[in-house]
């Protein structure tokens, strides 16, 4: 049996940094390098995307990323484990192996499917729990629903001997389980260490955010050389305890403050952390410091799962138009007031239908609503945003900001506008049994 696993996180989102992974690879000791590159909304975008190009769908930078990363991991036998399939994971796995044969390399490459459950949500109907209506009401606004599986598909794709193995949307923490379950034989009831297996995959799936990038807040929480952060590396044992560090010589910092703020990150009952594979408990994790840039982390457990998967529906919810413009010098503030209120005057003027409006100053109360006045700013910038049901309404919006040039205030500039499509997210919960992962070399 491996005595311990060495895994490194090569992306904590889709547009994060590449020179790291790679640092990673080359200098990491690496046994797998995981890169983690879906949020709540971009696997909906990339359903989107799909629309117009059936070959399409998959992460941008998933090229890019393959190309700088796959000769270092090819000469160290690291494995590689990605969610950037996204909505697309065959295609994703497909180009994944045409980049390796252009590089003279000759890996075996899985694509992990069966995400993709509209179909199964379309005949259940579930309610959606932020909308407290079923998906029906939606009607065809619905895009996408995709399950987030857990590590067994993974798992079964390395015991298969895939080199690569690219998922969709899969639980973040199960990208780095998998990989685990795979080299230790764990038996996928055996609850503490997918507990503990399931921490270790949480506080590493952010990357940079553990080794200081989130953490940083000059004065209170320093860290040294954020221009060159390194990733973090988790080495796992055998009963799934856990020592996190870094490439040595690279920027951030990892001590216990940094792991605990990671630790905590987006957990709402920490004795019940609801993954596909377990339930996670958090709430006995010690986290002491093993050296610099060094911590051990132990203590985790876990209970049986739910039987259920969430799913990420997404969904057409209208238009965002906006336009913004700039005041500067004496009068700054007050000439951004009064724009606003020309904004807010027109909407009803010109009878364009919003279901949202907002009018901000960037600067002073973007943030904070009706933040009080700390002096009289020298600049301002007016941004005026409105939802609207049909593109059109929404272009108004722009073009009555770009209006304020010579209809406004004194002294406008640099305007910019622009419409998007709205892509909102609700979640519903499916049967684990409902739900048909596959596995497939595309070698």
């Amino acid at each position: 049996m491996t005595r311990t696993v060495r895994l490194g996180a090569g992306a904590g989102f889709s547009g994060d940094r590449i020179d790291p992974a790679v640092e990673l690879a080359e200098k990491g000791r690496l046994d797998y390098l995981v890169f983690e590159c879906l949020a709540e909304r971009t696997i909906a975008l990339a359903q989107q995307a799909r629309l117009g190009d059936i070959e399409g769908g998959f992460d941008p930078l998933l090229e890019a990323r393959m190309r700088a990363v796959l000769p270092a991991c090819a000469a160290g036998d690291v494995r590689i484990v990605t969610n950037m399939g996204a909505a697309n994971p065959v295609a994703a796995a497909s180009r994944v192996r045409a980049i390796a044969r252009e590089l003279g390399l000759n890996p075996v490459v899985a694509a992990v499917t069966g995400d993709d459950v509209l179909d199964v949500l379309r005949r259940a109907d579930p309610m959606l729990e932020e909308l407290g209506a079923p998906l029906s009401s939606l009607g065809d606004a619905v895009i996408s629903a995709n399950a987030y599986l857990g590590a067994g598909p993974i798992a079964e794709a390395l015991g298969a001997g895939a080199d690569i193995v690219v998922t969709g949307r899969a639980a973040d923490p199960a990208l780095f389980l998998g990989p685990l379950v795979h080299e230790f034989g764990w038996a996928m009831d055996d609850w503490t260490r997918l507990g503990r297996g399931t921490v270790a995959g949480h506080l590493l799936e952010c990357a940079a955010q553990i080794t200081g990038g989130y953490f940083a807040d000059p004065g209170r929480k320093d860290v040294p050389d954020l221009a060159r952060i390194g990733f973090p590396i988790g080495e796992v044992d055998a009963d799934g305890g856990l020592t996190i560090g870094k490439v040595a010589g690279s920027g951030g910092r990892i001590d216990a403050a940094t792991v605990t703020e990671q630790l905590l990150y987006e957990v709402h009952d920490p004795a019940a952390y609801l993954q596909p594979d377990v339930a996670a408990d958090f709430s006995a994790v010690t986290v002491r410091e093993a050296g610099p840039d060094l911590v051990r982390v132990e203590g985790g457990d876990g209970r049986a799962r739910s039987g259920l998967y969430k799913v990420s529906v997404g969904y057409r919810d209208g238009f965002i138009g906006e336009g913004q413009i700039s005041y500067a010098g004496t009068g700054a503030e007050a000439r951004g007031r009064l724009a606003l209120e020309i904004l807010r005057e027109r909407m009803a003027l010109t009878g364009i239908a919003c279901r949202e409006v907002r009018g901000e100053l960037i600067g002073v109360d973007s943030v904070f609503e009706g933040a009080a006045a700390r002096g009289e700013p020298a600049e301002v910038r007016v941004r005026f945003a409105a939802r609207t049901d049909d593109r059109e309404a929404a272009a108004r919006i722009g073009q009555e900001v770009e209006a304020l040039y010579l209809c406004g205030p004194a002294g406008g500039g640099g305007v910019t506008r622009g419409v998007r499509e709205v892509l909102a997210i609700a979640s519903a919960l499916v049967p684990e049994n409902d739900v048909a992962p596959r596995v497939t070399v595309v070698n």
